[in-house]
């Protein structure tokens, strides 16, 4: 029989270039370390993978972290002769984890919470984006499977309504958890939040505060069953506070324009809109930028609430009212049922439903201060 090679994790090769650099001497206490986003680029990996190199680093006290500044090399690095991580690794089984991106705070905790459930059971991790192209996603599947991978856990590409190699999979009852969204009519293990009751309520608390003309900005919706299931929250929700659902309120973005155009001339040509939810804090962020070069205020003259929070939140002018998922927690949700399926694959199909919270910030107000806000103008 071949032993089969012994594979040294990423983070653990970063991990002991940074010790190496240590070390030699290259980095001398009080220089500045290269960005994570630096880091990430020169050795072509995650920005979580360069987070989990230099955690042990950081906790030992060689590193110091100063908010918006940087990673500096500690005073206490001084003379001190930093151990390797060992190369010789225990061959572990590896799980496959396919996303269409990695471009923001909600994608980056949802594979913290998948990489730390997995490890907590002596899984490795092997990521992959798929870059919204359903061809380069039936590709990766195909791919990994023949290599081995023991389960893989899926956040589809937009607009998906049939995969065919996820049917298979699923009839070959392989170990395979789809995350954030589902496939209609595929009885397949599925986990996500609970996208409907998410825009009810973001929905609900604009009208509980006076609001009636209230906008749903997002990407197509068509085929990508969150959207879908968000739409319909946001429409149950105003046919329940007694208002009629204006097709004319809904935005769908295209994606050949630029969104900060398209939702500027849409509120141009709609000024009657009090507020808007959107699909994400992305849409959200560009809703506040496209309302401030109206001249428009937030809160005063638009609302504003959006799914998933961003970087840096809290030190922005105006933090946004968001729909909090709790991705980290649904990361390890999927993983803890991908393992117990590794384990049983025979069992029954689960689809899991996780419960999300209204979190109230700066860019809600009542229609009241609006009102007023539009009078002073």
């Amino acid at each position: 029989m071949t032993n089969t090679p012994k594979r040294v994790p990423m983070y653990i090769q970063l991990k002991n270039y940074i010790i190496n650099q240590m070390n030699s001497g290259v980095w001398k206490p009080g220089d500045k370390l290269p960005s994570e986003n630096e880091l990430a680029e020169q050795f072509n990996v995650s920005r979580i993978t360069v987070k989990n190199a230099m955690a042990d680093i950081v906790k030992q006290g060689l590193i110091n972290r100063i908010q918006g500044r940087g990673s500096y090399i500690s005073d206490d690095a001084s003379n001190q002769l930093i151990s390797y991580e060992p190369q010789e690794v225990v061959n572990s089984p590896l799980v496959l984890f396919l996303m269409p991106r990695l471009d923001n705070l909600f994608t980056a905790n949802l594979m913290t919470g998948i990489e730390e459930e997995l490890a907590e059971h002596g899984y490795h991790l092997v990521f992959k984006l798929t870059h919204d192209s359903q061809e380069l996603e039936n590709k990766l599947l195909k791919e990994f499977t023949q290599l081995g991978v023991h389960g893989i856990i899926i956040y589809p590409v937009d607009g998906e309504t049939f995969n065919d190699q996820i049917l298979k999979l699923t009839l070959d009852r392989f170990p395979l958890v789809i995350v954030d969204r589902y496939l209609r009519g595929l009885d397949a293990n599925f986990i996500s939040s609970d996208n409907f009751k998410g825009a009810y309520e973001a929905t609900k608390h604009l009208t509980n505060i006076g609001h009636t003309k209230i906008s749903f900005i997002s990407t197509a919706v068509s085929g990508t069953t969150s959207i879908e299931d968000r739409l319909h929250g946001y429409e149950k929700a105003l046919s329940d506070s007694g208002l009629f659902i204006d097709y004319r309120l809904r935005l769908t973005l295209s994606s050949g324009l630029p969104v900060v155009e398209q939702i500027k001339s849409y509120l141009s040509e709609n000024p009657d809109v009090q507020a808007v939810v959107t699909t994400n804090s992305a849409i959200g962020l560009i809703a506040m930028k496209a309302a401030r070069s109206l001249n428009l205020q937030i809160p005063g003259d638009l609302s504003i609430v959006c799914f998933d929070d961003y970087d840096h939140s809290e030190h922005t002018e105006v933090p946004l009212t968001y729909i909090n998922q709790n991705e980290k927690n649904m990361g390890r949700e999927a993983a803890k049922l991908l393992v117990s399926l590794i384990q049983d694959p025979n069992q029954d199909r689960r689809n899991i439903i996780l419960p999300n919270e209204l979190v109230v910030r700066s860019s809600t107000a009542s229609s009241t201060v609006s009102n007023e806000a539009g009078a002073k103008a």
